[in-house]
């Protein structure tokens, strides 16, 4: 299997997802704004956006994969299958009993991760109801990582990348066509979000009975396999979501600001997840199951390559993204959310939350490729005391931050956390002597960095000054931006190019 084009297929499957995960965005902003409902909205949707990171694309995942590619490569199609249909049904079993307490506590749950919600009632009963129609979304997305996780072991990347889609358009249709018919309208998004759900189910479910790996109703949770994965999942719930966790304790933060604000860090944090998943979700996707296969035939030296490898793509494609996300800052969000009731004061408000987050784009996509190299060797421990450290570092940077720099500091907290969260990862790796860098490191750094300059200063000189992206018409500012992006990436890709890189440099088989 060729990872390169694995990548290829990953990052192309999540830019459509991510465009229309953006089209999403305009229509709510278009819709909705950036005020009492949206911020309702936003809440109650990032608790089980934050449980699907715990049970799902996170604990879950990393747990999971490594385990299952251990089944596949020794012990045969029988046992693989029997694993499968104890896991997804123990899975299925804990996901739903959280399920019923998350619509039963569901005001206790606003409570605490929104208290300053409390202060006006009709916000917080409205927060309440939205969570209670999305809590079921938990459910739903778990069992998609589930089968996920089983379509990339046997190599099917695609699928599980272009599932994202259907949540999307699942929004898109609510928004447009179903707002109107519910009082209030918010609470079609709500629903949007629960019938998405189970879209990404459905949809996945002919894949796995194509490789004869749809789960079937088997319960045994005293199933060796089924403990281990819980075994690993526990620890690692916290491990990997560190990330999330800082986002709602933000959203604490966030709810004692000015209203708006926690609408302004979720569309900059939108514009941080296009990168983080073009790049660092895809990377990551495509290395745990190669990584885990590598540990299972005991291949330590193909193993450390294959980080290495990681990490350089990362660098490559992660720097560029970081100094371009910082200035066009405005270009991107007067361009995608400037219409309706999305002010020019909700732009600026955004913008500068946008450059804080991206201080630390570079961190959160080397965490995913970082920690993979942990995981795939089933060693839950040594990211989870490191995940322990960062979370605290990064509340009492909130506390610092939050006085001076309002929400923008609350961004800027997480960037830097991730930053040292990458930090102590690579060092951990190299401390144990799992990754050995390879040849020629120093001037890889220089050339992608020569390009990098090349790039920003093309991008400083055309994108002209913020007011003109908030005075210019809708298709003005697609073209410009378009134009603008396009001059860039070419301006960094030749200066790649005059510096040596080739694309054939970065092939890769696993």
């Amino acid at each position: 299997m060729n990872l390169l084009r694995a990548l290829a297929e990953v990052s192309s499957m999540t830019l459509i997802s991510r465009i229309l995960g953006f089209i999403r965005d305009v229509v709510i902003a278009r819709l909705f704004g950036a005020g009492l409902a949206t911020d309702a909205f936003f809440v109650a949707f990032r608790i089980p956006n934050l449980l699907r990171r715990l049970f799902a694309e996170g604990a879950f995942s990393q747990a999971f994969v490594p385990i299952l590619a251990e089944y596949k490569n020794r012990r045969g199609d029988a046992e693989t299958h029997l694993l499968v249909d104890h896991v997804a049904a123990a899975l299925g079993l804990a996901l739903f009993v959280v399920m019923l307490i998350g619509i039963v506590a569901a005001p206790l749950i606003i409570y605490l991760s929104a208290p300053g919600f409390a202060a006006t009632p009709e916000k917080f009963q409205l927060t309440v109801d939205l969570l209670r129609i999305t809590f079921p979304y938990i459910l739903f997305i778990s069992l998609v990582a589930l089968a996920g996780g089983i379509l990339n072991t046997y190599g099917s990347f695609s699928v599980p990348a272009f599932t994202p889609v259907l949540l999307n358009l699942s929004f898109i249709g609510f928004a447009l066509w179903a707002a109107p018919y519910f009082d209030p309208p918010v609470t079609a998004l709500a629903w949007a979000v629960f019938c998405g759900g189970a879209l990404q189910l459905l949809f996945q479910l002919p894949f796995l009975a194509r490789i004869r790996m749809l789960p079937r109703l088997r319960t045994n949770l005293r199933h060796e396999g089924v403990l281990r994965v819980a075994r690993q999942m526990l620890p690692a719930v916290f491990g990997v979501s560190v990330g999330q966790i800082s986002l709602l304790i933000n959203t604490i933060f966030a709810s004692f600001l000015v209203t708006g604000s926690v609408s302004w860090l979720y569309y900059a944090d939108r514009l941080m997840e296009f990168p983080t998943g073009m790049l660092g979700v895809a990377l990551g996707t495509i290395l745990l199951p190669s990584l885990s296969k590598h540990y299972a035939e005991r291949s330590a030296a193909e193993y450390s390559a294959l980080l290495d490898w990681g990490l350089r793509l990362t660098l490559l494609l992660a720097l560029p993204a970081a100094a371009a996300l910082a200035l066009l800052a405005v270009p991107l969000t007067a361009t995608l959310f400037h219409y309706g009731a999305f002010s020019e004061g909700d732009v600026l408000a955004t913008r500068s939350a946008v450059i804080a987050y991206s201080v630390g784009l570079v961190g959160l996509i080397l965490v995913k490729v970082l920690a993979p190299g942990f995981y795939a060797q089933q060693d839950i421990r040594t990211p989870v005391r490191i995940a322990v450290v960062t979370l605290v570092l990064t509340q009492l940077m909130n506390l610092v931050l939050i006085w001076p720099l309002k929400h923008v500091g609350l961004a800027l907290a997480i960037a830097l956390g991730a930053c040292f969260n990458a930090t102590l990862l690579y060092r951990a790796l190299r401390g144990r002597g799992i990754y050995q860098p390879q040849a020629g490191w120093a001037a890889f750094l220089l050339k992608v960095a020569i390009a990098v300059y090349a790039m920003a200063m093309v991008l400083w000189l055309s994108a002209g000054q913020p007011a003109d992206w908030l005075v210019a018409g809708p298709a003005k500012r697609a073209a410009w931006l378009c134009g603008v992006v396009t001059l860039g990436a070419a301006t960094y890709l030749g200066a790649l190019l005059m510096l040596g890189f080739r694309l054939r440099d970065f092939a890769k088989r696993a």
